[in-house]
């Protein structure tokens, strides 16, 4: 089993920057890929970004890449995701989210344990 405890999130004006952690308990963590999603108010949740288990591999949706990177430490059992150039449209509650395999996963379908989650709100 996997629990998972987002942080980071808060409010930020347009064109600044975020950096969210995840940070996992468990022994599987090293085994498997790690996900970040997001809901926005009256929207579905949808994929953010996700890496493989050894970090060497990485996901983007198109809405945020070129301006975010997804990390892990599998040492400290840590996930990460910088967003640059931040948008109105970046505002949404962030999930961490850990995969049921240790590949990419882009549908939430792929995800069995998932973080609380953690405010971002962009001001324009």
């Amino acid at each position: 089993q996997v629990q998972l405890v987002e942080s980071g999130g808060g409010l930020v004006q347009a064109g600044g920057s975020l950096r969210l952690s995840c940070t996992a308990s468990g022994r599987t963590f090293t085994f498997i890929g790690m996900g970040w999603f997001r809901q926005a108010p009256g929207k579905e949740r949808e994929f953010v970004a996700a890496i493989t288990e050894n970090g060497r591999s990485t996901a983007y949706a198109d809405s945020v890449k070129g301006r975010s990177t997804v990390s892990r430490d599998n040492a400290k059992k840590t996930l990460s995701l910088q967003i640059n150039s931040l948008k109105p449209e970046d505002t949404a509650v962030y999930y961490c989210a850990a995969a049921k395999t240790g590949s990419i996963a882009t549908s939430a379908l792929g995800y069995n344990y998932w973080g609380q989650g953690t405010q971002v709100t962009v001001s324009s």
